[in-house]
Formats: C-alpha cells, sequence, structure tokens
C-alpha cells in the first residue's frame, strides 16, 4: 500500500502536467488567432485608408490637372488596365500638355514593349519551335504562316511540322494541307515519348515547328502539356498565341497558366478582330513576355508581320472607343483609389 501511493502521487502528476500543457497549448493558440484576426482587421483599416487617401488624392489632381483626367481617359479607352494607366499618370512629367503628355505615354509603353528587331534571331538560328495556348486561338494557322517564312528563307527540305493534337477532329488534316502545299512533311505525335523519338530523328532539320493541342488554361493538362516539351530531350523554344480578343483577366491566366519554367516568346493573333489592343499589349508588357509577331487574318503566310511596337502602340489608342467615356469625372478618383501599386514599367 505504501507502494502504490507514490505511484498514485506520479499519475495525478502526469495527468495534472498534461492538462497544464494542454491548457497552454490553446492559450497559445487563442492568443495567435486573436493576433491573426487583430493584423487581419489592421490590413483592412489601412486599406481602407490608403483607397480613401487615394480617391482624395485623385480627386484634387482632377481638379488641378486636368490633362490628367483627359491621359487616363485615353489610356482606359485603349485597352489599358487602371493600374498601368494610374502608374504612368502619376509618373507623367510635371507640365506637359495633354498632347504632349500623350505622346510620353506612347514613348514609354513602346520602350517597354519587347520586341524582335527582326526575324534573324529566330528564322536564321532555327531551332524547335512549340506553339502553344487554348483552343481556337490561332496556333495552327500561325504554325503555317511561320512554316511558310522559313521555307521561303531556307527551302522545304530543312523545315519539318509536327502535331501533337489528336483531339479536335481535322486538326492534323489541315496541317497536313498545308504541309502538302509548302512541301514539307508533317509528322504527328502522341506523347512525350513519340515526340522524343520524332525529335530524335529530324535532328538534322533546321527549323523544327511544333503545333500543340489547344488546352484550356484551367485545366491540368497544361501542366502535363509543358512537362512533355520540357522532357522532349531538346530545347523547345515555346510562343504563347495571345487572342487579341479576350479580356485582360483571360490573357493574364493563359499567361500565368503558360509560363512554365519560361516562354520564348509570345504570338498575338485576332488582331483584325480586336476592338482593342491595350488590353493584351497591358499584359505583354507587365508580364515581360517578348513579342515576336501579330497576326491579323487566315491568308498564309500574308497575315503575320513582325511586332512593330510604334505601330502596335499608336493602333491601340486610335481603337479606343466607348470605354474611353464610360467612367464619369466622379467615378475616375474612386477607379483609381481601387488599383493595385505597379512596379513592373521602367521609364528608360
Amino acid at each position: 500500500a505504501q507502494r502504490a501511493a507514490p505511484a498514485a502521487d506520479t499519475a495525478e502528476m502526469a495527468r495534472l502536467t498534461q492538462q497544464m500543457a494542454a491548457a497552454i497549448a490553446h492559450a497559445k493558440d487563442s492568443a495567435a488567432a486573436e493576433m491573426s484576426g487583430m493584423m487581419s482587421e489592421i490590413r483592412a483599416m489601412r486599406g481602407m485608408m490608403e483607397s480613401q487617401l487615394a480617391e482624395i488624392s485623385w480627386g484634387s489632381t482632377q481638379r488641378r490637372e486636368p490633362q490628367k483626367a483627359v491621359l487616363l481617359r485615353h489610356m482606359l479607352g485603349a485597352g489599358f488596365s487602371a493600374t498601368l494607366a494610374r502608374y504612368m499618370i502619376e509618373k507623367l512629367p510635371a507640365g506637359l500638355s495633354a498632347g504632349d503628355g500623350l505622346r510620353w505615354i506612347k514613348s514609354v509603353l513602346g520602350k517597354n514593349l519587347s520586341t524582335m528587331a527582326n526575324e534573324d534571331a529566330m528564322l536564321e538560328q532555327g531551332g524547335v519551335f512549340a506553339l502553344v495556348g487554348p483552343t481556337g486561338v490561332g496556333k495552327t494557322t500561325s504554325t503555317a504562316k511561320l512554316a511558310a517564312r522559313c521555307v521561303m528563307r531556307h527551302g522545304p527540305e530543312k523545315l519539318a511540322l509536327i502535331t501533337t493534337d489528336a483531339y479536335r477532329i481535322g486538326a492534323h488534316e489541315q496541317l497536313r494541307i498545308y504541309g502538302k502545299i509548302l512541301g514539307v512533311m508533317v509528322h504527328a505525335v502522341k506523347d512525350e515519348a513519340d515526340l522524343r523519338i520524332a525529335l530524335k530523328e529530324l535532328r538534322n532539320k533546321h527549323t523544327v515547328l511544333i503545333d500543340t493541342v489547344g488546352v484550356s488554361q484551367r485545366d491540368q493538362m497544361v501542366t502535363e502539356q509543358v512537362a512533355m516539351l520540357q522532357g522532349a530531350g531538346v530545347d523547345v523554344k515555346r510562343l504563347l498565341c495571345l487572342n487579341a480578343t479576350a479580356t485582360q483577366d483571360t490573357l493574364n491566366e493563359v499567361v500565368n497558366a503558360y509560363q512554365g519554367s519560361g516562354l520564348a516568346g509570345c504570338i498575338m493573333t485576332k488582331l483584325d478582330e480586336a476592338a482593342s489592343i491595350g488590353n493584351v499589349l497591358d499584359v505583354v508588357i507587365r508580364q515581360k513576355l517578348n513579342l515576336f509577331y501579330v497576326s491579323n487574318g487566315q491568308r498564309v503566310p500574308e497575315d503575320l508581320h513582325l511586332a512593330d511596337r510604334g505601330y502596335l502602340i499608336d493602333r491601340a489608342f486610335k481603337l479606343k472607343g466607348a470605354a474611353a467615356s464610360q467612367f464619369s469625372d466622379a467615378e475616375l478618383p474612386l477607379l483609381m483609389a481601387q488599383t493595385r501599386n505597379l512596379r513592373e514599367v521602367h521609364l528608360g
């Protein structure tokens, strides 16, 4: 009995220790949750204060410098995001008229729009290029247009075409028809193993163009497609086709999904169908993409052009439509207050 008492005391002590540890852990969790809640409230209050101050600031700016409101409307009407528009207006040199301010904005946008200086970097150097992007953005037609340029430069024997599009009815047939016209063989592959074999057999070709299956940016297959191209055994340069008629949010989703370990560049498609192109230029600038070509029609190869930054920036402002007048003077400060800070633009 005397030996049992210490054992009971030990068990009681262990039980009390566990209870104390549990109480301390609960107190810590409660304190952490409370602190997290307080920090969330502080951040929310800070955001509200920043928005209100920004709204007041922009309202004051409109009254003092009405030309900035004019320029803001120009940028919004051209399709550029409110975030980029706010950044540009805030960095606008003092004392500029609306006309001079617009020229300054065009100049800065042009300096931040990365394009190919000439086609030699692609056509002369050659290599393996894969055109990627969602369904219906014009990958197959763009592949045919690029193929025609390669054939005109080096001849059909230096080019090979590959299609991975085994899903869409007639996709292989469409590219095969283009290949027959150009005198170029088209190879169909189903998976990474097929692609590795095909590229090994075509290693002596100067240029290989791959027309990939269109995949929604929200589909997990995008990751699989990127992995397939990266595991092909050779350096496959991916060119993302961006539909100029798509919304800016959609374009951002597409770029983020297809980015992978990096894109060699992009091709702007459906320029002829777009009511505005500031949306796609905004994404190209902010995502720091290299714009290779612009496609503005179905004709092969005529409707594919080397991207001209000056022309594209001018066209963006000439195409501005109803968006320029969709915000009233009272709404502009509120719109600007809701934009995020932007650091991706460098003033040259």
